[in-house]
């Protein structure tokens, strides 16, 4: 068993639900943490050894503030990518600036996060967690934007989890179905919504954060050293098991 307070850990897009819940866990377990966010007003500062404003998706800033962060926590263990957006919308009615700025969200932060992280860890070996979403599998109406962006981050978990495999750089991705966040509060707060959302899912319910941040804190735990390349799913069953249709007892 990996003794407490052994790793030292760098939340990207740390304001996020997840990113916040992963922070509680890694800190009740004595880990050291680096907090790296656009805005980090609302953060439990306490919480990180490390925190700092930086543009996720500029590689050189993610570059720059995560050598910092190997700076003042010593030699990183992992790096979490939790940013990410939700879009609703059909092809044919999204535009090309709401089209750029998911992309930019979801797949460019992830690319600079690997490349990044590939320098920091080119000696040490580390686990990269980035998180992806049940659409990048199943085909699921008005998703066709975060299918796309995040289907790229699949793929890009894949191809870097064999080109750094030989670093021991162990990269992989946990894909959430709908999560009680602060971006699915539209949806969640629509009682129609909520009631269709969960009637999708096969344990008829939805996920909190902290489901999420279990797999997450799993794949960073250096005991996962023969886990790459894999995308987890946290879904209720969404992207797999079909729900049983309600026909009586």
């Amino acid at each position: 068993m990996v003794k407490q307070g052994t790793q030292r850990v760098v939340i990207l897009a740390a304001r996020s639900t997840v990113g916040q819940a992963v922070a509680n866990r890694l800190h009740k377990a004595g880990h050291k943490i680096a907090f790296l966010a656009r805005d980090l007003s609302g953060l439990d500062l306490k919480l990180a050894t490390y925190a700092s404003e930086c543009e996720l998706t500029q590689f050189d800033d993610v570059t720059k503030h995560l050598s910092k962060s190997r700076e003042v926590l010593g030699d990183l263990t992992g790096i979490v990518n939790c940013s990410g957006s939700i879009v609703l919308k059909p092809a044919h009615l999204t535009c090309r600036s709401l089209f750029d700025e998911t992309i930019e969200s979801n797949l460019v932060t992830a690319f600079a996060a690997v490349r990044a992280a590939a320098k920091q860890m080119h000696t040490t070996g580390g686990s990269v967690v980035f998180l992806s979403s049940a659409a990048a599998t199943l085909g699921m109406p008005n998703h066709d934007i975060i299918s796309a962006s995040k289907a790229g981050v699949e793929g890009l978990i894949r191809s870097a989890a064999a080109t750094y495999a030989s670093r021991g750089i162990r990269i992989n991705g946990v894909a959430p179905g709908l999560v009680d966040t602060s971006l699915s509060e539209s949806i969640i707060q629509n009682s129609m919504s909520l009631s269709v959302s969960k009637s999708l899912h096969a344990l008829g319910k939805i996920g909190c954060a902290d489901d999420i941040a279990s797999a997450v804190c799993w794949l960073l735990d250096p005991e996962q050293s023969w886990v790459t390349g894999q995308i987890i799913g946290v879904d209720g069953g969404l992207s797999r098991v079909q729900p049983r249709p309600k026909i009586g007892v």
